[in-house]
């Protein structure tokens, strides 16, 4: 039963659902899906945080940086059910699309931009890493 609350709790939020769905085949850092949800990193942040108490993502820090993908093949049937259900729901959904567009642009900008961009050169938030790819296999 907690996996199903737990997953349920994480699809119940739009901007969940759009972060979830940016990470289709690839990891992406922080960085890149704030740019993509224009939303505060703290927010962000939050929302990554519960889509990983649910199983949907895993994550792993890089020094002081995240970076997502989605739950593995070795993940719970639920979550890979809820995955699968989700991607064949919201296919043909515009925002989805308008997303999946818009994250081929983002791809395109170097992370350490993307970074910068929410820390201004007046703060110390150190520098990221280049990112060797954004797919991971």
């Amino acid at each position: 039963m907690w996996d199903f609350m737990a997953i349920t709790k994480a699809l119940a939020d739009e901007n969940r659902v759009r972060m979830l769905l940016s990470l289709r085949g690839r990891e992406l850092c922080l960085c890149q899906i704030v740019e993509l949800v224009s939303l505060a990193v703290s927010t962000t942040s939050q929302h990554m945080s519960i889509l990983r108490q649910s199983r949907l993502v895993e994550g792993r820090k890089e020094g002081r940086w995240m970076y997502y993908r989605w739950a593995g093949p070795d993940a719970a049937p639920a979550v890979r059910r809820a995955l699968q259900w989700m991607e064949e729901s919201l296919a043909d959904d515009p925002q989805v699309l308008r997303d999946a567009q818009r994250l081929q642009q983002i791809l395109k900008i170097d992370p350490e931009e993307l970074c910068q961009r929410r820390c201004p050169p007046t703060r110390n938030c150190g520098k990221p890493r280049r990112l060797a790819a954004a797919k991971r296999p």
